[in-house]
């Protein structure tokens, strides 16, 4: 038997997912931690704050349940702001309650919350039908952008993603840092639904847990809410350092594997995800696999590339490639993927020619 707020809590879970509305944002849930959040919101929460400018900044936190820096960010953004109007509207996407309760990324029974998004793959699951809702809430406002706010597993320097190169894009993306990276895989993510309607960014802030990412984020949502309007001039290509996720890499279903060295179908390197951001050239091992198992590679358009050579059960680079996310979390693994693999790109979206080697 349960009772009280924990049992408010099982009743929630029992329901249809469905979301909750509100026009303020109440002063007790500044120092509420993201875990902690069950005890207050019934699931999923859009919140619509006034601000003094016309068009609203559109913020998602925790759309994974165990990334909160987000959530800690605009908590301490508000309690700054206290008692004062904001400088813009702002709509405030609290994303998977019941996984932050768990301190995972999502819970078993769910849909990935950022992969739940207009463009889904899955567009009749409840998270769907939810995100389905956000947006057209969204679409109604006048927006000045949108930023959602993330954690990653692996050794990973702060960035931003786009999903559209436009100039306006692209300065919302400078606010947080040179570093920007686009992608059109995976489909049904937050930053793509909203690039619809507005210049839309996700924001990478490393691991979860350390104020260098709070801080960052804080910086770029008191920038954002600031800032009048984007400059009129182009983006520069010596502005930012342009990427483009070309590749993921996913470990078989199936397979076994292991960062320690023992047996496994693959046994990668212990310090694996230290190789992120690095321009590797051929030949860089990523470890070894038995059994001829091999990684599963598929290029942005869904076709299979030749990424990786394997011989004498090595695990080599067959063509040079610049990772992002690799992770030595196993449940970032079987949830996702093993991580990215990424090159420079023009503002045209193709490889630069000294990308190639």
């Amino acid at each position: 038997m349960v009772s009280g707020a924990e049992g408010a809590m099982v009743g929630a879970l029992d329901r249809p997912l469905s979301l909750a509305r509100y026009d303020r944002f109440p002063d007790g849930l500044l120092d509420v931690p993201a875990p902690e959040l069950w005890r207050h919101l019934p699931g999923p929460s859009l919140f619509s704050l006034d601000g003094r400018q016309s068009d609203a900044l559109f913020l998602s936190v925790l759309l994974h349940g165990n990334e909160d820096t987000g959530w800690r960010a605009i908590q301490r953004v508000l309690k700054r702001l206290q008692g004062r109007v904001l400088p813009r509207p702002v709509l405030l996407f609290v994303g998977n309650i019941a996984a932050a309760k768990a301190g995972v990324r999502t819970l078993p029974s769910q849909h990935d919350y950022n992969r739940a998004w207009p463009g889904t793959t899955h567009p009749a699951t409840p998270e769907a039908r939810v995100m389905q809702e956000v947006v057209a809430i969204t679409a109604r406002a006048r927006l000045f952008a949108s930023i959602d706010i993330h954690n990653n597993t692996g050794n990973n320097p702060h960035y931003a993603c786009v999903n559209d190169c436009g100039d306006r894009h692209l300065q919302l993306a400078r606010l947080f840092g040179r570093t920007v990276v686009y992608f059109e895989e995976p489909v049904g993510v937050q930053s793509a639904a909203l690039a619809r309607l507005c210049p839309a960014i996700t924001v990478e802030c490393g691991r979860p847990g350390v104020e260098a990412g709070v801080a960052h984020a804080v910086e770029l949502i008191e920038a954002a809410l600031s800032l009048q309007h984007f400059p009129a001039h182009a983006v520069g290509d010596t502005e930012i350092d342009l990427l483009r996720t070309f590749a993921i890499v996913k470990v078989p279903a199936d397979a076994t594997f292991s960062y320690d060295g023992s047996a496994a179908d693959f046994a990668f390197r212990g310090d694996l995800d230290h190789l992120n951001f690095a321009e590797l050239d051929v030949g860089v091992s990523f470890g070894r696999s038995t059994g001829g198992r091999r990684l599963e590679v598929a290029s942005a358009d869904g076709t299979r590339t030749d990424y990786f050579h394997y011989r004498d059960g090595e695990i080599r680079l067959a063509q040079r490639a610049i990772p992002a996310m690799l992770t030595l979390d196993p449940d970032a693994v079987r949830l996702d993927c093993l991580g990215y693999l990424m090159h420079r790109i023009g503002r045209d979206g193709r490889r630069l020619a000294d990308d190639r080697g």
